[in-house]
């Protein structure tokens, strides 16, 4: 059994997967000159939210289609955490290595003059996490979860 398909490992399997996909969008609108752009940003959101739903929906699948609402909020909750927490890794390598990057978001950003590559990448994971949480609490309105107390007889 591989890491990805091992039932066990869903949060660490689609937080990599979400981390992956964070990663080569950064890279992509790198490439293209779209880096500066904050409002592309917002397709963050989506590739969290696909990583997430997923996550939840592979969790049903393996269990037995039982996901109870806690459990269902702790998985998504971890998915977004460990996808965000290896894209900030990721970006305070970045920022390290590009320094002229890490000089226009100084310059750029309102709070610019007070960030540098470690509270820009905490920033990151910090909005990523809180985004998990709010994700995964709007997901589970549309994902089947068993009742928490169900009526004898």
């Amino acid at each position: 059994m591989s890491f990805f398909s091992n039932p066990n490992r869903i949060p660490e399997s689609y937080g990599i997967r979400i981390a992956i996909g964070l990663i080569v969008y950064f890279v992509v609108m790198h490439l293209l000159g779209y880096s500066h752009n904050v409002e592309l940003r917002l397709l963050n959101l989506l590739i969290l939210v696909t990583g997430v739903y997923l996550a939840l929906k592979k969790f049903k699948e393996t269990h037995s289609s039982q996901l109870n609402y806690f459990r269902a909020l702790s998985i998504g909750v971890a998915t977004a955490a460990i996808g965000s927490f290896i894209f900030s890794l990721f970006l305070f390598v970045y920022m390290l290595v590009d320094v002229d990057f890490m000089k226009f978001i100084q310059d750029n950003e309102p709070m610019g003059r007070f960030l540098n590559p470690y509270m820009a990448s905490f920033i990151v994971l910090l909005e990523g996490v809180f985004s998990g949480l709010l994700v995964t609490f709007v997901l589970l309105n549309w994902v089947n979860t068993d009742e928490v107390n169900e009526p004898v007889g």
